[in-house]
């Protein structure tokens, strides 16, 4: 694997967080993925609900689908595979159920591109990236910053757990809406959910042919998102 080196490239802990944090420039703050449409459809109104709802998606879209995407990716960013790249690639842009959620793996996807390329100029893998034919999508170019950052595959899978692990506490904080507190306490249950949701994933890496991404409900709460009166995200 094409190896981050010099001297700003940070130590792997320090690249964890710095992948999972909110200051990333990729817009995930912005997105709220259905739970804003769940809170106007009455179905989440409380932390309980939050908790209920969070962990649902935790289990059902990320341990399923998107982790497994993004440990399939990462393994081949590691030894240069752009034919399993664009096969992750199609997937995930495939079995996103409605435009807004295909959307926002698209755009968080390139400002990741686009991240990467200010802070690592010239690293090999965005000669790689520039043969993919498209900006990759968030699962793919989430996977791409933290090879080029010299991460393995499940300090990867936990940085992008618990990125949207946070975005989505902070979205429950202004959306349902819920104190910091409640924010606290969700991120402390969902984040002991995260290792075993990594774990699952990084079984079904190479076995795609068991990823899933279906959740109806999402599905058509995203695309009731899509025409909802007032909003605060964009999805």
């Amino acid at each position: 694997m094409p190896q981050a080196s010099g001297p700003g490239v940070p130590a792997p802990e320090m690249a964890m967080m710095w992948l999972s944090s909110p200051a990333l420039p990729v817009g995930g703050f912005s997105y709220s993925e259905g739970l804003e449409a769940a809170v106007d459809a009455g179905i989440v109104l409380d932390e309980a609900g939050a908790l209920r709802w969070l962990r649902g998606q935790l289990q059902l879209v990320l341990a399923r689908g998107e982790l497994p995407a993004a440990a399939r990716a990462h393994a081949a960013w590691s030894v240069g595979d752009l034919r399993t790249l664009r096969e992750v690639q199609s997937w995930v842009l495939t079995t996103r159920e409605s435009a807004e959620l295909r959307l926002q793996s698209q755009q968080m996807g390139r400002s990741m591109l686009d991240w990467l390329a200010r802070l690592l100029p010239g690293h090999a893998l965005l000669e790689l990236a520039a043969r993919l034919g498209a900006a990759p999508c968030w699962p793919v170019g989430f996977a791409l910053g933290a090879c080029a950052l010299g991460l393995d595959a499940r300090r990867s899978l936990q940085a992008l757990g618990f990125a949207w692990l946070d975005n989505q506490v902070q979205a429950a904080l202004r959306g349902v809406p819920l104190g910091q507190s409640s924010g606290q306490r969700l991120l402390h249950a969902l984040s002991l959910d995260l290792p075993g949701a990594v774990a699952g994933a990084l079984e079904l890496r190479d076995r795609p042919a068991q990823w899933q991404s279906f959740s109806p409900m999402l599905a058509v709460l995203s695309a009731r998102h899509e025409t909802q009166y007032s909003r605060l995200f964009r999805s």
